[in-house]
């Protein structure tokens, strides 16, 4: 872990030295189209980078990430969905640099969670006014993540999901590829263990959550990116009609309630086993397999934020 100066400071640093670097996932036919748009919005704060980076080959996309943070920016500003967001934060965790952030991608929940405008210009003027800020990164074993560690239906669903219907609906898609996957799919026993408590549950999906988003939608109403804890919560019961009715619901609305009252268990650290044992599927990564020890690193990430946001 790098030596960290105080947030006032390395904001000060990034307004006065301007020191910034960008990569851009231009891979997706998003990223493609937004590029050029991208280069003229940062030209037109008066932000000028040091290098920029259009990522073509998604597996170089490490590569360029290292290339640009040995430049010794104090912005990284990186544009892509939460796959290579993801990416970034792997590489940014516990370093004195701050994740810029454009939102590119079809759900933005890592945006949605740092309380970012979702449109390029709006995203863009943050890395103007906006304010550095330490979020929480959680850990599953020993790799980083910025949102979601998911166990179930959805590493299926992840690896059905079409790009064209992605496209088409936008993260509509990730429910309704859940609809044509559950009939299926069958339910599977998880225990949770938490602060020497042990919970028990018949699902057919659970996740485990760092930020406030899943899809697009909040998982609960007081859930924060940088309050310490991890909050684990199934999607319906082990009852398939069940599933399929929450999931269409959640499609809709998106709502669960709070964390006091909701279907929750919450911890700085679980650990997670499964019968049978399954795959993970870590920020859409699938690599790892229960039973896995997760948990949270406080502050383990430099982010900039609207001056509004609430900074614990």
């Amino acid at each position: 872990m790098s030596e960290q100066r105080s947030k006032d400071e390395h904001t000060a640093a990034i307004r006065t030295d301007r020191k910034i670097a960008v990569v851009v996932n231009t891979h997706s036919r998003r990223g493609r189209r937004r590029f050029p748009e991208v280069l003229r919005l940062l030209d037109a704060k008066g932000l000028e980078p040091m290098a920029v980076h259009a990522v073509v080959n998604p597996k170089r996309l490490r590569q360029t990430l290292e290339s640009a943070l040995a430049l010794g920016p104090d912005l990284l500003i990186v544009g892509g969905g939460d796959g290579t967001l993801s990416t970034a934060v792997k590489h940014l965790a516990q370093r004195d640099v701050a994740l810029g952030v454009l939102p590119l991608g079809t759900t933005n929940n890592f945006a949605r969670s740092l309380g970012l405008p979702l449109d390029l210009p709006g995203a863009a003027e943050v890395f103007r006014t906006g304010k550095v800020a330490d979020v929480d990164v959680g850990m599953a074993g020993d790799r980083p993540f910025a949102n979601l560690a998911s166990f179930g239906v959805s590493v299926e669903v992840a690896s059905r999901v079409r790009p064209w219907l992605k496209r088409l609906v936008g993260r509509a898609a990730y429910p309704l590829t859940a609809l044509a996957v559950l009939p299926r799919y069958r339910p599977f026993r998880a225990y949770i263990t938490v602060d020497g408590r042990r919970h028990e549950l018949l699902t057919h999906q659970l996740n485990v959550a760092n930020g406030r988003f899943h899809g697009g939608r909040k998982v609960a109403r007081d859930m924060s990116i940088d309050d310490g804890t991890l909050v684990a919560y199934q999607l319906g019961s082990g009852k398939l009609l069940r599933l399929l009715l929450e999931t269409m619901v959640r499609a809709v609305s998106g709502r669960w309630r709070s964390l006091a009252g909701g279907p929750f268990v919450v911890g700085g650290e679980m650990l997670l086993e499964t019968d049978p044992p399954m795959a993970a599927e870590v920020d859409g990564e699938v690599r790892l397999r229960t039973p896995l020890t997760l948990r949270t690193v406080p502050n383990g990430l430099r982010v900039m934020v609207p001056a509004a946001f609430e900074d614990r």
